[in-house]
């Protein structure tokens, strides 16, 4: 047999053993009787303090101690360098163009790009994250401060803004956002509830964030075209918006029109050169573009004689830290613990991706600590929400970067902007900011894509992609996401519920067991069902399974009980009454046998025990007596992808178990997790009907069971044996 079968196969294996249940395998191989730690032991530990622990803390506290240790000077450094000063340049252009989206003056968003990135410079576990504003995020936040202190009537009634401009208005209005942000991140990485990021998945984001550009873009065409729209927010904002652009299409500004495509087409096309030949150090175009413009602009004098809309006066150094307003919190609670989740799970997207590739490890909840942190410090020094941006964070690891020193030094060259050449950026014209926002936008725009890549692998992706996105661009971005979740969670519920069930048959000559209805090359022994169980077992979907099993099985156990019951009541009555006889008959009379009526025993297992014999429901009844026929004597359940089992349907489980024994139909497990039968057994699952000795290891081993104890079924192990050793031979061996 190995000569031969080494022809086909390149390795095989034989395995002599005997059959086993899962009691006789107990009673063969003893298991380990192990102590769980109990909730008192855990708070115990979790409370005990020592010099490892108190070690280990401040290294999971201050990440970069650990990664100072390893530091390679000679090695790293210019890396670091070279990569700061070119994620820096990006940072000062994302920072002022990104305020634009946080409807904020641009000035602002040079000390999100600062302050944030200092703070997790010392507590974030990832090397290469480029932390800053985010446009989503910057767009989000945005969305707040435009309902509070709206562009055309008063703003909310909020003490604090009284005789101050809607500019600082809106500032506080965001940086009080972004002060809660952080507040709700902080909580969560001291809880421990880093793993909230598993509820957004890949799909959800990418639908999220395509929705998003799509806001962005939108929300970006004012600039391009130099019109004065109003901000819009709620649902349906960017119809008001696009509504808005078409009516004042004919005032754009030729001077902002033209100005923001030729920045457009040159970075565009300065990109793909810079991807196509995978240059080192790649060409900072939109450094250059700027600073073009910014010289353009002051010499032609594109503010007074074309009436072009420029940054104005940058905020000359640092203002004094501002204390959160309680009232700005209240009325944007729920956008701060969106945008606080949102921010996150990008950030730790992002931070994965890296991380994997340069080989190390990152800390959920540390990562949310650092980022608390971040948006805290920021937020008192007038800052708005920070996370990471996309390409940004590219810049900085393609350009060499190794550690988060050239985040360090990114922010030093926004603090060189702040503080000293800042005013040179005054002249830029806004549609400049908003082309170069537009180009960034590339990528998440071409997540479009993604949509024929999910129709051809996998539809339920598809839908959760497409209500995700729909949803964020009409009805704004929070309750997109709201609606994002919930689709995520619906289908969720939905896979388990309803997950695919099959019956299983043997792959002829192995003791591989696939759906019957995929191979050619299979064999169903006769009378005998596999009914494999695809998903954990609890309250929502027992009753799936139940209609499945039945249906796979071809009968209803309890109906077929039930007929059986109401025959042998008819049997018993037609003795009692001579109607049909039998020798030495002890029949018990009782007004309950008598009425055909009473339904209280028919679920109850069949008694023979007022009659003689046991009745043979397969063969002819007497007339006008007839039952459903049961076409198996052994039904198989496969609970190898059993994963949990809750109470609510241990007890259908159990009540439909008996169902099949009392209709003489004998009922298997297989492969059904050891915690699983813990379970069981500390449920009360087992009695006088459904016992431990229904449990096996595998399904090979319950078939040769069955088939040993129902020999007429035994042509399934002439197939096995025949297969194996290559013989017509009608003996096998059990």
């Amino acid at each position: 047999y190995a000569r031969e079968g080494a022809m086909k196969h390149s390795l095989i294996y034989l395995v002599t053993r005997p059959i086993f249940s899962e009691d006789s395998f107990s009673a063969e191989y003893k298991k380990i009787d192990r102590q769980h730690k109990s909730l008192r032991d855990h708070v115990k530990e979790y409370f005990t303090c020592d010099g490892k622990r108190v070690k280990n803390a401040l290294l999971s506290l201050l990440p970069i101690i650990a990664w100072m240790k390893i530091y390679r000077l000679k090695e790293w450094l210019l890396g670091d360098v070279v990569s700061g000063v070119s994620t820096g340049l990006v940072a000062v252009l994302q920072g002022l163009a990104f305020a634009l989206l946080a409807s904020l003056p641009p000035g602002y968003g040079l000390y999100s790009a600062f302050f944030p990135a200092v703070v997790y410079f010392f507590l974030g576990t990832s090397r290469h994250l480029s932390v800053g504003p985010f446009p989503v995020l910057s767009l989000m936040v945005g969305a707040v401060v435009t309902r509070i202190v709206p562009d055309v009537g008063p703003p909310a009634n909020i003490t604090e803004f009284e005789g101050l401009t809607i500019n600082q208005q809106r500032v506080i209005v965001a940086s009080s956002i972004t002060f809660l942000m952080g507040i709700f991140q902080l909580a969560m990485g001291l809880l421990q509830v880093g793993f909230i990021v598993i509820y957004l998945s890949d799909t959800l984001i990418s639908g999220f964030t395509t929705a998003a550009a799509v806001h962005i873009l939108v929300s970006q065409l004012k600039f391009v075209f130099g019109l004065k729209v109003p901000s819009f927010s709620g649902p349906l904002n960017i119809f008001y918006t696009l509504e808005q652009i078409f009516l004042q299409i004919t005032k754009a500004n030729v001077a902002d029109v033209v100005t923001s495509i030729i920045i457009i087409v040159a970075v565009i096309a300065v990109k793909e050169i810079n991807e196509r030949f995978k240059l080192r150090v790649p060409i900072p175009i939109e450094v250059i573009m700027t600073i073009i413009a910014c010289g353009v602009s002051y010499g032609f004098n594109f503010e007074e004689i074309f009436k072009v809309d420029v940054i104005g006066n940058i905020v000359n150094g640092y203002e004094s830290p501002l204390a959160p307003n309680v009232e700005v919190m209240k009325e944007g609670a729920v956008d701060a613990i969106t945008i606080a989740i949102v921010g996150f799970a990008v950030a730790f997207s992002v931070a994965k991706v890296y991380s994997v590739k340069h080989d190390y490890i990152i800390d959920g909840n540390q990562e949310l600590i650092a980022f608390g942190a971040s948006n805290i410090f920021g937020g008192a020094f007038r800052s708005f929400a920070a996370s990471t941006a996309l390409s940004r964070t590219a810049v900085q690891e393609s350009t060499g970067g190794k550690t988060q020193i050239a985040s360090l030094i990114s922010a030093l060259i926004v603090l060189i902007t702040i503080v000293g050449i800042g005013f040179l950026l005054e002249p830029l014209p806004k549609s400049v900011l908003g082309a170069l926002v537009i180009v960034n936008l590339k990528g998440m725009l071409m997540q479009f894509r993604e949509i024929c890549y999910l129709w051809t692998r996998d539809k339920t992706d598809l839908v959760i992609w497409v209500l995700t996105c729909v949803a964020a661009i009409i009805l704004g971005l929070d309750l997109g996401l709201a609606v994002g979740v919930g689709v995520e969670l619906i289908t969720v519920v939905f896979r388990a519920q309803f997950p695919r069930c099959c019956i299983l048959a043997n792959i002829i000559g192995t003791d591989i067991y696939r759906d019957r209805k995929d191979y050619l090359c299979i064999h169903e022994p006769d009378k005998v069902k596999i009914f494999r169980i695809p998903s954990p077992i609890f309250f929502a979907n027992i009753e799936f399974f139940r209609d499945k099993l039945i249906q796979a099985v071809g009968f209803s156990p309890l109906r077929v009980l039930r007929k059986r019951n109401k025959a042998l009541r008819k049997i018993k009555k037609m003795i009692k009454n001579g109607e049909l006889q039998m020798s030495s008959v002890s029949f018990c009379s009782s007004d309950k046998l008598d009425d055909e009526n009473n339904t209280d025993d028919l679920d109850q297992p069949t008694d023979f025990s007022d009659l003689p014999v046991q009745v043979n429901w397969k063969a002819e009844l007497p007339a006008n007596i007839s039952v459903p026929p049961v076409d198996i004597h052994s039904l198989v359940l496969d609970f190898s992808a059993v994963s949990f089992i809750d109470i609510s349907a241990l007890k259908v489980l159990k009540m439909t178990l008996k169902e099949f024994i009392r209709v003489d139909v004998e009922v298997y497990i297989v492969s059904c997790d050891v915690y699983i039968r813990e379970k069981m057994h500390d449920c009360m699952f087992f009695d006088d009907e459904i016992k431990t000795s229904m449990f096996f290891p595998t399904l090979h081993d319950v078939m040769l069971h069955i088939l040993t104890k129902h020999p007429d079924s035994q042509c399934y192990l002439k197939h096995f044996y025949n297969k194996i050793f290559n013989t017509n031979s009608a003996s096998c061996y059990l």
